[in-house]
């Protein structure tokens, strides 16, 4: 199906809404850095503040996510929306408070909306027709990564002018989403008997957990690559000021495999799709960590941009065809959460290795791990995929044992 055939007026609204509760969330990070840069200690404290805001990201997702009902989504997501532009409004507003209650503001401003990402995924896909839904979601990641790719250097040219500026800025385009949400779908149908409750959704939701340990395991890889990325320059005597343009380049790439991806259907099963795309991720970055030359390291990692971009939409696109309409929205806020999680961790990871290794060791070293993880989530989830195949027609069970 063409992209130009699942353009309406409620797909445009809707990504019309979702940069507005999008961009805060890339944008936060480095804002929360350059709101406390000026003080004593101010990048340390602004690597606290962002760390306390994704630790806000992966404790609300799961929690929020898995309380999202589809029949009344509007307000719970709006309720969510407006929490968080209130924490990043008050971050704003009151710059100069506390780190303590700047550490509340900032876990306010991650946790509030979090299970946002997924609720407006589910809410889109319910918005074209079911055999849409790849270039749906395709559409969704170009979208993402474009701002992904704007977010930075808009933050950076308004923290020149004043430290708090994009933190009042995030605030207004979140709150306008909230208003937003009035224009688009109450919610979306589930064709579902919803008594299962929130044990129900909790159990079929982590029984997929196969697909976000391979989610966990691609982000996690990545992040360790951007992380390491000006050390490693430093390594092969290329000036730090390139780490920019290459993560651009990173950029661009996803945004560009997200479009290709939905272009046509692919061979084989998602989680193999999914498996191969990672082990080609994990080849790129390899390159980037062996091969010397600025060329080869962007190249490298534009390459493994394009592959990022299709391995994730086959994660998201397996967690719809194992889990069932009703627990969607929380089954892609868990993958949120893992996604935050395994970047998180890479942090750590990232920091700890290169006080014993090279930058490219410290690289190889996480590509082993991401391999070894590809296997764990492979392995997983044809079992998982095995399951969800059993018929369920009438005498199924039956005909199963005999």
């Amino acid at each position: 199906m063409a992209y130009r055939e699942i353009i309406s007026r409620a797909v445009l609204t809707w990504g019309a809404v979702a940069v507005g509760a999008r961009l805060p969330v890339a944008a936060a990070p480095l804002a929360l850095v350059f709101l406390v840069r000026e003080r004593p200690g101010g990048y340390t404290l602004g690597a606290v503040l962002a760390a306390v805001y994704v630790i806000g990201e992966i404790v609300g997702a799961p929690l929020l996510g898995m309380r999202m009902r589809p029949e009344r989504a509007r307000p719970q997501l709006a309720a969510g929306l407006a929490a968080g532009a209130a924490g990043f409004g008050a971050l704003g507003v009151a710059h100069e408070a506390p780190p303590v209650l700047l550490g509340v503001f900032a876990f306010v401003a991650g946790a509030g909306p979090a299970a946002a990402p997924g609720g407006m995924r589910a809410l889109l896909t319910s918005l074209v027709p079911e055999r849409a839904v790849a270039q749906a979601m395709s559409l969704e990641s170009v979208l993402t990564f474009g701002i992904w790719a704007v977010a930075p250097a808009l933050t950076a040219a308004l923290a020149l002018a004043a430290p708090h500026a994009p933190l009042l800025l995030i605030a207004a385009l979140m709150a306008a989403s909230v208003a937003g949400l009035w224009v688009l779908p109450a919610g979306w149908a589930t064709g579902e008997d919803p008594a299962g409750g929130d044990r129900g959704t909790l159990r079929v939701v982590l029984g997929v957990w196969p697909v976000y340990v391979t989610g966990a395991a691609s982000m996690s890889l990545l992040a360790l690559a951007e992380l390491i990325l000006p050390a490693l320059l430093e390594q092969r005597g290329i000036a730090v000021g390139w780490s920019g343009v290459v993560l651009a380049g990173f950029s661009i790439g996803s945004a560009v495999g997200a479009f290709v991806y939905g272009l046509r259907s692919w061979p084989g099963r998602l989680p193999t799709q999914s498996l191969v795309l990672l082990l080609g991720v994990s080849a790129c970055v390899a390159v980037v960590a062996v091969l010397p030359g600025l060329v080869w390291i962007g190249t490298g990692l534009a390459v493994a941009g394009v592959m990022q971009a299709g391995a994730m939409l086959t994660r998201n696109l397996t967690l719809r065809e194992l889990l069932p309409p009703s627990a969607l929205a929380a089954g892609y806020s868990v993958m949120y959460a893992a996604v935050g999680a395994g970047y998180a961790a890479s942090g750590t990871l990232a920091g700890g290795l290169l006080r014993v290794a090279a930058p490219s060791t410290a690289i190889l070293a996480g590509v082993c791990l991401t391999l070894l993880l590809a296997v764990v989530g492979a392995v997983g989830e044809r079992r998982v995929s095995a399951a969800a195949r059993v018929p369920k027609e009438p005498g199924a069970a039956t005909a199963a044992r005999l």
